[in-house]
């Protein structure tokens, strides 16, 4: 009568080290927050702002939480069991399709409830304080389980595609970003205009749950420029959200049968063999033929770095150009509407819109590519067979590094046309401009070098992987629930400081966008940064060379 999958799910993911410490770390986040915020003496304001102030960096730390955490348990759950064998033998069992799948949805939305649950006693302090419903944290945290609920099922979604956990984890969290972040771009520079498109941006924007966290929180949408916000996007999102889950779970059931193992390729032939006629068709059709034969290696050229261009999925020059050219097409599309959008926006609004977008691509992609470097290697066996060549642990670490390092660069150079609109419009921005570009050299420096150190640390890529989203995640997200809780709790002093381990805060103060102005944060970050990269530098060297030496 039971379902033994909820509980081999849910009781081995509370066995796991990494699930005590999700526990234990939200719970002491949350205590931090009620211990800065709590009042010191026996009186307590009339006005219930300081409750309300609380209760919104409660609700915006609870909120990463879930977005960080709950994404990476579904992503690797069914495409584990591909890999190890053990979902043909549950899909041989009698237990339905439905079954399997409700049992490891239940198993991850219980670790979820728990997770959650940590946070009560911080929401009965904010409700104790005053200024706080019952009703206003009952559907916040409503609208926060919806949410996780929502996530599990696209994470079980992409788990059910995929063939790998890395890339399951990798398209889990960028669709997650995507839905959570990209989704509100639009109403941010539609808002206030008439027209289709501003009203197709202004519905768009309740796929994501932050407008819906910030009215229920009491504040306006961030996006707010002295236009009253339409209310209701609780409502709206929890009806998107909950007609999107249903939408995933009924795919993800069709899809728990024998034919999820069928992987039909066709043949197919290199270019090389082909008549004279397809190949000239084919040389108009393709800039970069990925079926044609790769020259050999060149002697001076690190065969590292090029084993890792032709065997990673998206480090073929094809694939690489591909990226570029997308880069570049919202690079177009962001100047198209710097130029539009100046007079209502202003040059240093729009330059930093730009620079958080830069940034979020850097995060994006950074530990995608480079989470793997290592631990991917360990895991297929691949790495016995380095440590049989001649190669030395620094020609090893140097063409993996230089093989993100030139995706990275290649797409962070396709971004650039927009500034160079910025600076055709405001000239005198010209100087913070190129410091701006220094700061997101380092971001994708220091973001490269993290995620490849997690990955020389870690065996298993998946966790590697996870590892470095949340770090990277919490760096440049992390530090501004500081910043958004400045004044109450924190002061000027305890705001800088936690913003200067920010490279976004650090690029958004130089182009002098509001509320980032006021902070002297350079030179302050380049120096962190910087010995920031040197330590996890030091680390992916010394775990290499370790593992090069005879065990």
């Amino acid at each position: 009568m039971t379902n033994p999958i909820i509980e081999r799910e849910l009781v081995g993911a509370l066995r796991t080290r990494k699930a005590a410490a999700f526990l234990v770390g939200v719970a002491v986040l949350f205590t931090v927050i009620v211990a800065l915020r709590w009042p010191t003496d026996a009186r307590v304001a009339l006005s219930g702002s300081g409750s309300q102030q609380m209760c919104r960096l409660f609700a915006y730390g609870l909120l990463a939480a879930l977005l960080l955490l709950v994404p990476g348990f579904p992503a690797t759950s069914i495409v584990r069991e591909k890999k190890q064998g053990t979902l043909e033998l549950l899909l041989n069992s009698s237990i339905k399709p439905w079954g399997i799948y409700l049992g490891k949805l239940v198993g991850v939305m219980g670790l979820v409830v728990l997770l959650v649950a940590t946070s009560l006693p911080a929401a009965a302090a904010c409700y104790a304080m005053g200024g706080v419903g019952l009703g206003q944290l009952a559907t916040l945290y409503l609208v926060l389980l919806v949410m996780a609920l929502e996530y599990t099922a696209l994470g079980l979604l992409v788990s059910s595609y995929c063939n790998s956990t890395d890339s399951a984890l990798r398209v889990t969290y960028g669709l997650v970003l995507l839905a959570a972040l990209v989704t509100v771009g639009p109403h941010l520079f539609l808002e206030g205009k008439g027209g289709p498109y501003a009203q197709l941006a202004a519905r768009l924007r309740y796929i994501s749950p932050i407008p819906a966290v910030m009215e229920l929180v009491g504040q306006s949408d961030w996006s707010g420029r002295g236009v009253i916000s339409a209310r209701g996007a609780p409502g709206r999102f929890l009806l998107v959200a909950v007609i999107s889950t249903l939408a995933m779970m009924g795919a993800t059931i069709a899809r728990l049968n024998h034919r999820i193992f069928d992987r039909a390729r066709p043949q197919g032939r290199i270019t090389d063999e082909r008549s004279l006629v397809v190949r000239l068709f084919r040389r108009l059709v393709f800039l970069v033929d990925p079926q044609r034969r790769k020259r050999g290696i060149a002697p001076l050229v690190n065969p590292v770095m090029v084993k890792e261009f032709r065997s990673r999925r998206f480090g073929r020059i094809h694939w690489v150009l591909r990226l570029v050219a997308a880069c570049a097409v919202i690079s177009l599309t962001l100047a198209y509407l710097t130029t539009a959008g100046t007079l209502d926006w202003g040059v240093e609004t729009i330059g930093g819109i730009m620079a958080m977008l830069q940034v979020g691509l850097i995060v994006l992609l950074a530990p995608s590519l480079a989470g793997g470097l290592i631990s991917s290697e360990r895991e297929s066996g691949g790495w016995e067979l380095l440590r049989m060549t001649p190669l030395s642990a620094r020609s090893i670490v140097c063409g993996k590094l230089m093989s993100v390092l030139w995706t990275l660069l290649l797409v962070l150079l396709a971004t650039v046309p927009g500034y160079l609109v910025v600076i055709a419009i405001k000239p005198e921005l010209w100087y913070q401009v190129s410091r701006v570009l220094v700061c997101l050299v380092l971001t994708a420096v220091f973001a490269m070098l993290l995620s490849a150190a997690m990955s020389s640390i870690f065996r298993r890529t998946a966790v590697a992987t996870a590892v470095a989203y949340t770090l990277l995640v919490g760096i440049c997200g992390g530090t501004l629930l500081i910043w958004f809780a400045r004044n109450a709790p924190f002061g000027r002093e305890v705001v800088e400081a936690a913003l200067k381990l920010n490279p976004l805060a650090a690029a958004l103060g130089i182009i002098r966008m509001a509320d980032f102005a006021q902070y002297d944060l350079l030179p302050a970050n380049w120096w962190i940064t910087g010995y920031l990269s040197a330590a996890c530098l030091l680390i992916l060297v010394f775990q290499t060379w370790r593992l090069t030496r005879p065990q």
